[in-house]
């Protein structure tokens, strides 16, 4: 039969049942204002996007979905099992997901990161769901004698129209033959779809209520035995020298080994190998950055910012701290290094590059290395890092033994991958009614993106660098005048990675403060000052909404103020309205929010709400209380009790989500509330205090005894 351009290519697999993997001719939603970074990602994955997908129906009429991404608890599962479900016409529980090890033959594909998974993954899963779904229907209708045609399949169950059925798993065997006859099959059109655009519960959610969900942290992998490193007091401090003996002769121990990052102790049980650990005798050298603190660096970035090419009356200066990620579970990972070959787990969002990188540090061949996917409790960027797979690896083979590798809470915020300090400094000229130029220079600790990112960017073109990712990221999306936005970053040899939204969250975050104070200086309302500014009329339907449905501008009592953001990234827009109580302005609380968002088409309202809630908590955090000082090479901060994170009582009690579907494919969102959240936040504070702020977190207080170094 003849296949129009929009068709798929259906390879069949050498398997006992039906397994497919198909590739969309489809190409990815035009450019609005350029390519972004999303687009990057998604064309350099293009060249094997035919091997990204891959279903298999089994004969106990059960789905399987061999997913090549990370879940960090984003609820990726869940919302990929519901586009298999959609298009099979089967129950969600029906679909079974797992998480595929390293793939080298993908390249490009296996990332998980820049909110582009959903973006990237939609159409080849739906057709490969389709591809399946014409299978099982040309089989069914081999098996009844009658033309496809004559076949429908609806929960599960093919049915003929004389009304004989038979479920899918009868015909899963039949529908894998290589000769039979196949009409092929569009995905459905979205009026057909039931379950794309509902909300439901998460596949996952019981697992984890009840605890049977396997983390990287519950591995149990047999033999495995528990370890814990000391590690300097400083960032990039080494061994100079350590006390083997008197640390091999303390309860439980097993094994001791002198890594690049430390000390590593083996024993019994965790507890003792961290008692072990804190008892050990090391001599270390000089760390890479003993001289520095939180002055020296502010100083550093400020003196690095470009200068103003452009003049204006309204200037604006922001600071923002370095901020960990802070994931729920600390970085672990287990491994199994031999003579010859290597096995290693743990939750990782660049397989591949931790499969290279581990195999070179080994010295083996990397076909002779086994990278696990494990699902992780929480990521944020820290997991685009495997530092604790190579950690483990190293310690596998220093010791001969399989690893259990566990970083305590205090490694993990003070050994651990942060967002980078930056400074930010803004000039604004207007002509009394309007502006003429907006110009933001921004300093920047360098983000570290040796994780496989700067790879991807470098084969689609683009420079390999935080510059690059900064202009196909931060992007203002006001009618502004002359527009200036520039990124200088300061190498410091410090431990940085992505963090929740990269370069937007504080740099979108700031300009949305500085439109504010731009706002009052004209004497024109915040909102309506945003949307006569706004050309797309999917951003200014957003703000519309937020406003209506926050009532904007009312009546609020005395010490408290309402605030707004706006944000459009990854083919998404978002606006937040707050309302905060800084009655108490040394302890300010967020009491309520209403949240309007276009991420095109949605998939899981749901999860959709999790994720904009998720990225206001992240705003509330870093905006008014979360960072960490410091002081002499290192984080002071070591426990959650230290980095003073949103906890439930500064949550809004009163949280609404209004969902505009805006576009026929789906944008990202998992980054995208965060920048419009910390403007919102940030500008009710200064409304309601009368306070103009240049520093976050706003109360960035010390009053905490920090661990020992």
């Amino acid at each position: 039969m003849q296949v129009s351009r929009r068709a798929f290519l259906t390879t069949l697999l050498l398997a006992p049942t039906l397994t497919v993997a198909v590739s969309p001719k489809a190409v990815a939603a035009p450019a609005v204002a350029g390519t972004d970074l999303g687009d990057v990602l998604i064309l350099a994955g293009r060249p094997t996007e035919h091997l990204l997908v891959v279903l298999e129906v089994r004969t106990d009429g059960t789905v399987g979905l061999v997913l090549p991404r990370a879940e960090v608890g984003q609820g990726l599962t869940t919302s990929l099992a519901m586009l298999v479900a959609e298009e099979l016409d089967i129950a969600l529980d029906a679909v079974e997901t797992s998480l595929a090890d390293a793939r080298p033959e993908l390249l490009f594909n296996q990332m998980t990161g820049s909110s582009n998974s959903i973006r990237a993954m939609y159409w080849p899963i739906r057709h490969a769901a389709a591809g399946a779904r014409a299978r099982l229907i040309a089989a069914a209708a081999l098996r009844f004698s009658v033309l496809p045609q004559e076949i429908s399949l609806t929960g599960g169950i093919l049915i003929a129209a004389d009304g004989r059925t038979m479920g899918i798993g009868d015909v899963a065997v039949a529908a894998a033959d290589p000769l039979l006859k196949v009409i092929p099959s569009e995905p459905k059109p979205s009026e057909e779809f039931r379950l794309i655009g509902t909300s439901t519960r998460r596949v996952d959610a019981r697992a984890m209520v009840t605890g049977s969900f396997e983390y990287a942290l519950d591995l149990d992998v047999p033999g495995a035995m528990p370890v814990v490193v000391r590690r300097a007091p400083s960032i990039g401090g080494e061994v100079a020298d350590v006390d083997k003996g008197a640390l091999a002769a303390l309860p439980g121990v097993i094994d001791v080994a002198v890594i690049p990052t430390g000390v590593a102790v083996m024993a019994e049980t965790f507890g003792q190998a961290i008692d072990a650990a804190a008892a050990a005798r090391v001599t270390w050298t000089a760390g890479s950055v003993d001289a520095e603190n939180d002055e020296t660096i502010r100083a550093r970035l400020r003196s690095a910012v470009e200068p103003f090419v452009t003049t204006g009356e309204l200037t604006a200066e922001f600071d923002f701290a370095f901020v960990s990620h802070a994931a729920m579970e600390t970085n672990s990972a287990v491994a199994d290094v031999r003579s010859d070959s290597a096995e290693i787990w743990g939750s990782m969002q660049t397989p591949i590059i931790a499969k290279q990188v581990i195999a070179r540090v080994l010295g083996m061949p990397v076909d002779a290395v086994i990278v696990h996917v494990v699902s992780g409790g929480g990521s944020f960027g820290r997991r685009l890092f495997f530092d604790a797979p190579l950690e483990a690896a190293r310690i596998s083979q220093a010791m001969g033994r399989k690893v259990r590798l566990m970083w305590t809470r205090v490694d993990d915020m003070r050994h651990g991958r942060a967002r980078p300090a930056s400074h930010h400094r803004f000039t604004v000229r207007t002509d009394r009614t309007d502006v003429s130029s907006f110009e933001h220079r921004i300093a920047a600790v360098a983000t570290d993106f040796s994780h496989g990112f700067g790879e991807i960017l470098t084969a689609s073109g683009s420079g390999a660098s935080g510059r690059s990712v900064f202009s196909r990221t931060v992007a203002t999306p006001y009618a502004f005048g002359d527009v200036i936005e520039t990124l200088r970053e300061v190498n410091l040899p410090m431990n940085t990675g992505s963090w929740r939204s990269v370069f937007s969250a504080t740099s979108r975050g700031a300009a949305e403060i500085v439109v504010d104070r731009t706002a009052a200086a004209l004497g024109i309302d915040p909102v309506e000052f945003r949307r006569s500014r706004l050309a797309d009329p999917r951003h200014r339907a957003v703000l519309d909404a937020v406003a209506a449905e926050s009532d904007w501008g009312r009546q609020l009592p005395d010490g408290w103020a309402q605030g707004v953001g706006f944000h459009a990234e990854y083919r998404s827009c978002v606006a937040y309205v707050v309302d905060l109580d800084a009655t108490d302005p040394g302890r300010p609380r967020v009491r309520r929010a209403v949240v309007a968002v276009d991420v095109g088409k949605v998939i899981d309202p749901s999860g959709l709400e999790a994720q904009m809630l998720g990225g206001l908590t992240d705003a509330i955090s870093t905006t008014l209380s979360a960072g960490l000082h410091i002081d002499a090479g290192l984080p002071l901060e070591g426990s959650f009790s230290q980095f003073h994170f949103a906890r439930q009582v500064d949550s809004p009690t009163d949280f609404r989500m209004i969902v505009i579907d805006g576009a026929d494919q789906p944008g990202g969102a998992g980054e995208l509330g965060v920048p419009a959240a910390v403007g919102a936040v940030a500008n009710a504070y200064e409304r309601a205090t009368g306070e103009t702020v240049r520093s976050f977190p706003i109360h960035f207080d010390t009053n905490f005894e920090p661990f020992p170094r």
